[in-house]
């Protein structure tokens, strides 16, 4: 078994390597560098240093990531027989993924590592510009940048912004959080002689600059935020509702709050019906503030904050969606409301098929209830055979009314009203239909054919009060005709 020792190569110029770092890399018996495209490498050719590198793997894999994945196991493998000396750009333990990958194969696998570090190109970048990151400064990989978040209030650095297609990237991303105009630096080899550059100039620019290569780095100052995003939404929550803030905010309670929920969830599915994206958009804004409001109130009272709230959810969507983070098998969308149901009855602790129908929440709209009890009873066998029996059943509900409906017996007639009500609500899961939107979707027309009827009175210079039922079905049999 041999040993592993990683070197840094610094940044660029030859006065920041470390004289361990050189002492070590000459000593060495089987060098390799990550890659030998990097201003200190003349040195070690002029030396007559002999080494080998992976730039070769750059062409052999389709994405950075894989490259990464094997030299790394290429480094652990000769380990297992002899000491070898890896050699990284810059520091080792800055912004170089192999050596995380390294570092953790080798501990599985009892390999010792040694990292011998020398300036990373952070700190020449930090002097090129100058800056003090004491005032908080993040470094970004430009190759995984799709994948983080950017805080726009502190300094960042953008590493290994390879070409003009990672810089194209980066800037598509940072457009998300920055104005178009924000400007930004652009670091070609700081602190090598000879080679450094640096140029500012606005975001939109930054991947048509041609000599963008693999020294380059992006700089962007502290700046305002292009967007607000969930916690700015938080923090104006909390001071609305803190000292000397809003008095109808600060008054609220969850009790009062049931019906602004309720509301602003139908103004949602009034804008999906309608169609306009724009007010979709201000809608699920409303139904938000509501879900932060609720947190608010919660962690005022010490029960729970916004965090926790996306950290349960975050945790039930990976525990429901098994065939995606776990190991179960869903080939078609049925397999998987099959399979969320399961999850979800071992997590609520169901027994039976009662204790799941009773889970359904009394709140909701009946028609919706009913709905959803049907629907889970059906998946345990029990329904009818077919639509035919279940328009049958309809019938057989309208005759039970009929029957009782003269009588005094009102709550004889509501029980039938609410079969009836329940067996058309089987016929509308059959069609799968939702019975909460077609009624709603009748109401609409018949408000829309109304509308008609009194137009056109008073085209007739009649009022409505005035008209007959049959000359007021007159003109709802022509705004019928009309597809009104």
């Amino acid at each position: 078994m041999g040993k592993i020792t990683i070197v840094g190569l610094g940044p660029g110029s030859l006065d920041d390597i470390t004289l361990k770092a050189l002492k070590t890399i000459e000593n060495s018996k089987c060098l390799y560098l990550r890659t030998k495209i990097h201003p200190t490498v003349k040195y070690l050719d002029d030396m007559g240093i002999i080494y080998k590198s992976f730039d070769d793997y750059y062409d052999k894999f389709p994405a950075f990531e894989k490259v990464y994945e094997e030299i790394s196991k290429q480094i652990i493998d000769m380990a297992r027989e002899h000491d070898v000396t890896y050699a990284v750009p810059g520091n080792p333990l800055v912004a170089e993924d192999t050596v995380q990958m390294i570092l953790s194969s080798a501990k599985q696998s009892n390999i010792d590592v040694d990292i011998v570090q020398s300036v990373s190109f952070i700190d020449a970048v930090i002097k090129a510009l100058p800056i003090d990151p004491i005032d908080g400064l993040t470094v970004l990989d430009g190759l995984q940048i799709a994948n983080v978040h950017v805080d726009t209030s502190v300094h960042n650095i953008i590493t290994q912004v390879y070409n003009r297609k990672v810089a194209s990237d980066v800037k598509l991303k940072l457009m998300n959080y920055y104005k178009d105009e924000q400007e930004v630096t652009m670091i070609h080899a700081a602190g090598v002689k000879n080679m450094e550059r640096i140029e500012k100039m606005p975001l939109y620019n930054i991947d048509r600059v041609d000599w963008v290569d693999h020294l380059t780095s992006i700089y962007i100052p502290p700046a305002a935020k292009r967007r607000y995003d969930m916690e700015d939404l938080a923090e104006i929550m909390g001071r609305l509702r803190g000292n000397g803030g809003c008095p109808w905010d600060r008054k609220q309670t969850h009790e009062s709050l049931k019906r602004y929920l309720i509301e602003e969830s139908y103004e949602v599915l009034e804008a999906i019906d309608q169609k306009d994206e724009e007010k979709l958009c201000e809608e699920l804004g409303d139904v938000l503030l509501q879900v932060v409001f609720h947190a608010q109130i919660a962690k005022e009272e010490g029960k729970f904050d916004l965090y926790d709230v996306t950290d349960k959810i975050t945790n039930k969507m990976i525990k429901r969606h098994a065939h995606i983070f776990g190991n179960d098998v869903c080939l078609t969308a049925e397999d998987v409301i099959e399979n969320w149901d399961k999850i979800k009855r071992k997590e609520q602790n169901h027994k039976s098929v009662t204790d799941v129908l009773k889970h359904v929440p009394k709140i909701l709209p009946a028609l919706m209830r009913s709905y959803k009890v049907q629907e889970k009873a059906a998946g345990v066998g029990f329904d009818f055979n077919n639509m035919e029996d279940a328009i049958k059943k309809i019938n057989e509900e309208l005759n039970e009314l009929i029957e009782v409906y003269k009588s005094e017996e009102y709550g004889k007639i509501i029980e039938e009203l609410g079969d009836l009500l329940f067996a058309v609500v089987n016929v509308c899961r059959f069609l799968n239909v939702m019975p909460e939107f077609a009624l709603n979707s009748t109401t609409e027309k018949f408000i829309r054919r109304f509308e008609y009827i009194e137009k056109s009175a008073g085209q007739l210079n009649k009022k409505l009060e005035d008209m007959t039922l049959p000359e007021m079905d007159k003109l709802w049999d022509e705004a019928k005709m009309n597809n009104i």
